[in-house]
């Protein structure tokens, strides 16, 4: 088994790097998930065969049929993500959710359907199954029995009435219920009677069954009983939270949130194995090899009994990114549990550096050589590009939201104030005034204007430098601003219920721009050019004239996510998820730059526009003898730059883009191709 695994990596790594090539090749008009950042947080585990399932918590369940190699999500007809227990009965697989009750499958995990009737308590913390006979155990309401897959369900609460049942197992013909506050309880007649054991007083967290031992998990220590639960022994693990104990041959291991334990010798000694101070939810026992869950950073896996172990989180991309940055080819992505993560290939592979940070990341921020990372301790600062971390500024109260940079200036928005630094973070100027009661949660700059986007009174603007602010809110009618971006000389706000604002009179007035915009719900914003892209609940949009019209842009989303953040970099844009971690596509395809043609042509050259005149769309095609920057500018007829529709590194080919003119006046344009080795323009008609 252990060499199998071993020689598994070696084969599937090229041969993953060479799919998400292909996948890369292949996204010219769609979304495409990368490779993370990875992690998930594991509640549970249930074993079929070669198959192993986990149930997550908010991300459903996932199944490996590798030995946790590779994970694929299984959640078709789950509507409770929430998932805090599994069990298996010849070819049912059940799933106890947190308020969406029990579901079945009967495929695999392919389908699931709920199976809830009777069932008057939907959130389950255990199962247990036993021929035909199917137990839950739920959140004040003791127990539930099924006889018929969960067809139907009746009480089986005598002696456990009212009770929150957090652990179920099956001895023989004995039922073990561990209970929250009152102790471990014992039924030998399948559920109709209940009787309290010795551990009376407990807060129990997890049973598991190995022969004739039995290992009850509770918040203060490991108990083992050899003898039916008459008597109970504690193991030794004074004051560790136990959550979960699995045995390999002599061996036991015990999930704690200190860090996983061994025993060699049936409990008498035990030695730490694994990462220190991580809270290991679920234990797998694969012969003797072991899977390990930690809440927050997914499944690890070992073949020496936890000497060494290797992180199996491959499928598992479902983490919340709250914030992303790119530098050069530098992508760095926030988590609020798992740090930060760094891609030096567009999402290929992902790795957290996370060392002296913290694990929260609200806002990421790159200037030169300097990153900026913002969370509940404050602002941290690495110039080594994220392999160490330093504290910058240290606030606690309760937390950083928002940092911008401009020139030597960072500015870092916390709870009604903003903090300031003009020597890159070595000093901070931390008295600054509290400008209101309400979350800083967006910061953006111009010149010596500095703005600042509040979870409630709206938009505030300082033109010294943070030492006074005043509101600028007319027309603004939702002042809950999550995001901030400049297009040129026009600001724009995104709101969470009220869609974007526009100002172009540095905050003096606001207009909403909602046109096409159906989602209202506006997390994060990205100008480059005369593009301006929206994060929102529904996905990400596009708007190519000032947010006068927008166009949704979600193909190839799986599922529409939630966009917490958007960023631009390496020819590709980049979002930050809610649940589905970093996505990316073509920024050239996004924007309406179609690559018509692969062959190399004999030359450079730039179409005639078609149609010509037109009104008030037209499309303009060229032609590149080399790669290299492109950049394609339309102009008005005296001279000035209106529209910069392309600005980017491409590829020798043959190119198309569209242009939509409907909010210029009709006349004569002009729009010039710039490369390396070529220049032309040429002359349009617009007839309104």
């Amino acid at each position: 088994m252990k060499n199998y695994f071993n020689k598994f990596f070696v084969i599937i790594s090229p041969l993953f790097i060479l799919n998400f090539l292909i996948l890369l090749q292949n996204s010219q008009a769609q979304w495409v998930q990368t490779n993370g950042p990875n992690g998930c947080y594991p509640q549970c585990n249930a074993i079929s065969g070669t198959n192993i399932f986990i149930g997550t918590y908010d991300k459903g369940i996932f199944l490996s049929t590798n030995n946790g190699a590779n994970w694929t999500a299984v959640n078709n007809g789950i509507t409770n993500l929430s998932v805090y227990a599994l069990a298996i009965s010849g070819t049912n697989i059940f799933a106890g959710t947190h308020g969406g009750g029990v579901f079945l499958s009967t495929n695999n995990g392919i389908n699931w359907n709920a199976v809830n009737n009777g069932l008057t308590n939907l959130e389950v913390y255990s199962l247990a199954v036993t021929g035909s006979n199917i137990f839950a155990g739920t959140y004040s309401s003791g127990l539930f029995l099924s006889s018929n897959n969960g067809g139907n369900w009746i009480t089986a609460n005598n002696g456990l009435t009212g009770y929150f049942v957090r652990a179920l197992a099956f001895s023989g013909t004995n039922l073990f219920a561990g209970t929250a506050y009152n102790g471990l309880f014992l039924s030998t007649n399948n559920g109709t009677n209940w009787t309290p054991t010795a551990l009376t007083t407990q807060y129990m967290n997890t049973i598991s069954v190995s022969g004739t031992r039995i290992f009850a998990g509770a918040i203060n220590d490991l108990y083992l009983s050899t003898n039916n639960g008459t008597n109970w022994t504690a193991l030794g693990l004074t004051n560790k939270y136990i959550r979960s104990v699995v045995t390999s041959g002599t061996n036991i291991f015990a999930g704690t949130d200190e860090g996983i334990f061994l025993s060699t010798n049936n409990g008498t000694n035990w030695t730490m194995v694994g990462q220190s101070n991580q809270f290991y939810m679920t234990l797998v026992s694969l012969g003797t090899n072991i899977i390990a869950g930690i809440y927050g950073k997914g499944m690890f896996f070992s073949t020496n009994n936890g000497t060494n172990w290797t992180e199996i989180n491959n499928g598992l991309a479902n983490i919340d990114i709250y914030a992303l940055a790119s530098s050069g080819t530098n992508i760095l992505a926030g988590t609020p549990d798992l740090g930060v993560f760094l891609s030096t290939n567009n999402g290929m592979i992902w790795t957290a550096v996370n060392n002296g940070i913290s694990l929260y990341i609200n806002a990421i921020t790159i200037s030169g050589t300097s990153i900026f990372a913002g969370g509940p301790s404050g602002v941290w600062l690495s110039t080594n590009g994220g392999s160490n971390w330093t504290l910058s500024l240290m606030y606690i109260n309760p937390n950083i939201y928002s940092i911008a940079v401009s020139g030597t200036n960072i500015y870092a928005g916390g709870n009604g104030k903003v903090f300031i630094s003009t020597n890159y973070g070595t000093i901070w100027i931390t008295d600054s005034i509290v400008l209101t009661n309400q979350n800083i949660l967006a910061l953006a700059n111009s010149g010596t204007n500095l703005f600042a986007g509040t979870g409630g009174t709206g938009v505030l603007l300082s033109t010294n430098n943070g030492l006074n602010w005043s509101a600028k809110n007319n027309g603004l009618t939702n002042l809950n601003v999550h995001s901030l971006a400049f297009m040129g000389t026009n600001l724009f706000a995104g709101t969470i219920g009220g869609g974007v604002f526009v100002s172009t009179n540095n905050g003096t007035n606001w207009t909403a721009v909602n046109n096409g915009l159906s989602n209202l719900i506006v997390y994060s914003l990205a100008a480059s050019g005369t593009n301006l892209f929206a994060g929102t609940e529904g996905g990400v949009f596009l708007s190519k004239n000032n947010g006068i019209n927008w166009v949704i842009k979600n193909q190839g989303f799986t599922l529409i996510p939630t966009i917490n953040s958007l960023s631009i970099s390496n020819g590709y844009i980049f979002s930050g998820t809610l649940a589905h971690s970093v996505w990316l596509r073509s920024y050239s395809e996004i924007t309406g730059i179609q690559k018509i043609s692969e062959l190399v042509p004999s030359s450079y050259f730039l179409s005639q526009n078609y149609p010509n005149p037109f009104n008030p769309i037209t499309n303009i095609r060229y032609e590149l003898l080399k790669s290299g920057l492109v950049n394609l500018v339309v102009f008005d007829v005296l001279g000035r730059e209106i529209e910069l529709l392309v600005n980017e590194k491409q590829n020798a080919g043959t190119y198309e883009i569209t242009f939509n003119a409907s909010q210029y006046s009709s006349g004569i344009y002009f729009y010039r191709l710039t490369t390396d080795n070529f220049s032309d323009t040429k002359k349009m008609l617009m007839i309104k």
